[in-house]
């Protein structure tokens, strides 16, 4: 058994206190008027004596539940008992069956550890659901989606690929961090994790250069290497976005939707720390949680920057003299559903095309910025084409001084090939794309636009 296992199954120990806790975290989450984090965080704090392993068990088993809400609420309805406590034990059970506890059947395995949990009359019941063949089920409930969210998903992959492209989503994603190359190297912070070894122990990402990947989910805040500013919290996808900009050293570069900044410290250290990277935001409380990670970063290249819009004078004064920007624009975050499992509940068709609006207007905005040959890159968390591909053509159609470059040939020198394209690139068309169930990490969509010289 794992230190990951061993942990797990340490935590069952105190599983019945446990049960009520996550029924109501559950019932909270259930109101969707939060986001789950948010939540699960306020739940914590207003329940101190709860230890770092039972809140790790909770938090765990409240986005199992996110993930997998269709099917655990329609199994709940035929136990007996109060719904808050069934929709609890079945979390609990799926993710106890998904960590791999113990040998031989993982079901029985995480029955046993539920065992002095669950009343007499549950133990069949929960027996029942763990051995269900999903594939037996109904699709929307195989997949845990929203009808039009399912339908949506063909916009970007093929028919054949929708399938494994949901379940891909269903589980959640490892923990990456991101090498700061300002301060030390790959080889280096692997050694200094794999000495730590249990749930430090790591591995470097498939494609990124600088990333790394942990084999569970420790604490990092206590660590020396993360309190120094050495790594940095970023999924996989997020980093090699970030490289789709491609900043020179000495360059003017923008951020112009910067959020707490993972990006935008990613690329200051790309440009070696020298030129000027701003990073823009229309939240003040967003740019306030950058300022803890830059002082810590070793940048000194970065400039954060409130702006009220999109169309703020600050922006305007830029107008024409920057060389790269990148648009991480606001989006439905449907690309991150294995982190973000609330997402899909809590977005609907209304409030994308609600998004759309403003991201043709930011992108807008913001490509006024680009001197003539500078580069833009237009990027979203997303894997809907009405947030993608159809807001770059309603771009392109009203402003023929960009064109839209081929990622196959722009970023031929400097990605990883798979297939023989570089990592994301697609056959047919000049998107660049990274999926859950290709690439393992979250979705990312990608336009690499120019100014006309």
């Amino acid at each position: 058994m794992s230190t990951d296992q061993k942990a797990i199954a340490a935590r069952a120990k105190a599983l019945p206190q446990h049960v009520e806790h996550l029924g109501v975290v559950i019932t909270e989450l259930m109101k969707f008027a939060h986001p789950a984090d948010m939540v699960v965080s306020r739940y914590f704090r207003s329940n101190p004596r709860l230890g770092n392993r039972d809140r790790a068990l909770i938090a765990e088993a409240s986005f199992t539940f996110l993930r997998r809400k269709t099917e655990i609420s329609q199994f709940a309805e035929s136990g007996a008992g109060p719904l808050a406590r069934r929709l609890a034990l079945l979390s609990l059970l799926v993710t106890m069956i998904e960590s791999g506890l113990g040998s031989g059947n993982r079901a029985e395995s995480a029955l046993a550890d539920l065992a002095f949990v669950v009343h007499p009359n549950e133990i069949d019941w929960l027996r029942r659901f763990g051995t269900i063949e999903r594939q037996n089920l109904a699709p929307l409930t195989r997949v845990n989606l929203p009808e039009w969210i399912w339908n949506a998903l063909g916009s970007s992959v093929s028919k054949d690929e929708c399938l494994p492209l949901a379940e891909a989503m269903l589980r959640a994603a490892p923990l990456d961090l991101r090498v700061n190359t300002i301060k030390t190297q790959r080889d280096e912070l692997l050694g200094v994790l794999n000495d730590l070894g249990g749930r430090y122990a790591a591995e470097p990402t498939p494609f990124a250069p600088n990333g790394v990947r942990l084999k569970g989910k420790p604490a990092l805040q206590t660590q020396e290497f993360f309190k120094n500013g050495y790594a940095e919290v970023q999924d996989e996808g997020s980093q090699l976005l970030s490289m789709l900009l491609e900043p020179k050293r000495g360059e003017m570069v923008v951020d112009f939707c910067a959020g707490a900044g993972g990006k935008t410290l990613s690329l200051g250290a790309m440009m070696k720390s020298s030129g000027r990277l701003y990073a823009f935001d229309v939240s003040e409380k967003r740019l306030a949680n950058l300022k803890p990670r830059l002082a810590k970063s070793g940048l000194s290249n970065v400039h954060p920057v409130w702006i009220d819009n999109e169309n703020d004078a600050k922006v305007k004064r830029l107008a024409g003299k920057i060389d790269r920007v990148l648009v991480d624009a606001p989006c439905s975050g449907l690309g991150t559903l294995r982190r973000n499992p609330d997402l899909k509940w809590r977005q609907s068709p209304q409030s994308v095309a609600e998004l759309t609006q403003k991201q043709l207007s930011i992108l807008t905005s913001a490509a006024r910025l680009l001197k003539p040959g500078g580069r833009l890159v237009y990027a979203t968390c997303s894997l809907i084409s009405h947030e993608n591909q159809e807001v770059v053509e309603a771009f392109l159609a009203n402003n023929p001084q960009f064109e839209l470059k081929d990622p196959k040939e722009v970023l031929r020198d400097s990605f990883p090939v798979m297939d023989g394209l570089p990592i994301g690139a697609s056959k047919n068309n000049s998107w660049w794309q990274l999926f859950p169930h290709i690439h393992g990490t979250d979705g990312f969509f990608g336009a690499i636009l120019e100014r006309k010289a």
